[in-house]
């Protein structure tokens, strides 16, 4: 194993007072630009808005990097995009600017000489295309519907070469323009599950019923007379811990779990039912309901399991272990 050499007192507060000088830059540039937005973030969503079609983002370098991210959080919120390359254009990927999109070019300078060719091509075929890039008059600039300018800062960089200052505004100014449409689309957090199907997010979103998915089984129950050994099969043969109480309609009208057999048992439990021992109006959801909000009402009233019911049947069970074996619970 290689042996590290750590560096002298001296040296690691120069290095420590350096990583916050370039943080207190990014710092100021945000701020600098937050002073520079103006009505030009209104007309690019108004732009996109009337465009049918994509947003194409694209642009070179550390430009392109923040692109990509750009489409993604778009993409996300409601607003179709997807990034394109610039030099890959060059060489067929052009088709991809159909006549309904609206291209995002992204490039500090505006003089990027990979986005001359798809500017040109927007030109003609009457694309529009919005820009975000810190020289207006540049050849990007001159050329787009609407510019995003960004305000000229010192980057972070001591050459004032590396892309720091200029990525984060960049960043930030996507982000913007992709909340301010995502308000405008009236985006709502159920939209935003069905684009994020996986992780914990995802899975929070889901509906009940993409939870129980197509084969879900019916829990355990008993009706309201069943005996007491009847109850303790039911609970023992279901696996979950407890067991729907029916009413002669099939409707549920209480539960049984396990703690309630076990305070049944420090009573006399001959001729005991289960509408002796049950607990009434169980707590439900219906199959619309969220998993955050099934995760919500167990934590909050200490429970380990509830039902999903349709018209008043239970058509499942929710046990808290199986949400935290799922992922569903941290």
């Amino acid at each position: 194993m290689t042996e590290i050499e750590h560096s002298s007192p001296d040296a690691i507060a120069v290095m420590t007072e350096r990583a916050r000088e370039v943080v207190k830059l990014n710092m100021e540039a945000l701020e600098a630009l937050e002073r520079s937005i103006d009505v030009s973030i209104a007309r690019a969503v108004d732009v996109i808005m009337s465009r049918p079609g994509y947003v194409v983002v694209t642009g070179m370098g550390k430009s392109g990097h923040i692109g990509g991210k750009i489409a993604a959080t778009l993409a996300s919120t409601g607003t179709n995009a997807f990034f394109v390359h610039p030099a890959e254009m060059s060489h067929g990927d052009l088709g991809m600017l159909r006549p309904d999109v609206t291209l995002l070019a992204i490039s500090n300078s505006g003089e990027s000489r990979e986005l001359r060719d798809p500017l040109i091509y927007c030109q003609r075929n009457n694309i529009p295309v919005i820009a975000i890039t810190q020289r207006p008059t540049s050849f990007l600039g001159r050329n787009a519907a609407v510019c995003l300018t960004m305000p000229k800062v010192a980057e972070a960089c001591p050459n004032g070469l590396a892309p720091t200052t200029s990525t984060l505004m960049t960043l930030a100014l996507g982000d913007a323009l992709a909340m301010v449409l995502m308000d405008r689309r009236e985006f709502t957090a159920m939209d935003f599950g069905l684009h994020h199907p996986g992780g914990a997010l995802g899975m929070s979103l889901q509906s009940v019923r993409e939870w129980m998915g197509d084969n879900a089984a019916a829990p355990a129950s008993v009706p309201l007379g069943a005996s007491f050994s009847e109850v303790v099969s039911a609970v023992t043969e279901g696996r979950k811990g407890a067991v729907a109480v029916l009413d002669e309609a099939g409707s549920l009208v209480g539960i049984v779990t396990d703690g309630d057999l076990r305070r049944a048992f420090q009573r006399d439990i001959n001729g005991l039912t289960a509408a002796d021992i049950m607990g009434a109006n169980p707590i439900t959801v219906d199959t619309n309901a969220r998993m955050s909000d099934v995760v919500d009402l167990l934590t909050a009233n200490k429970i380990s399991n509830l039902f999903v019911v349709e018209e008043g049947r239970p058509v499942a069970i929710v046990h808290i272990a199986e949400l935290m074996q799922a992922g569903y619970v941290a």
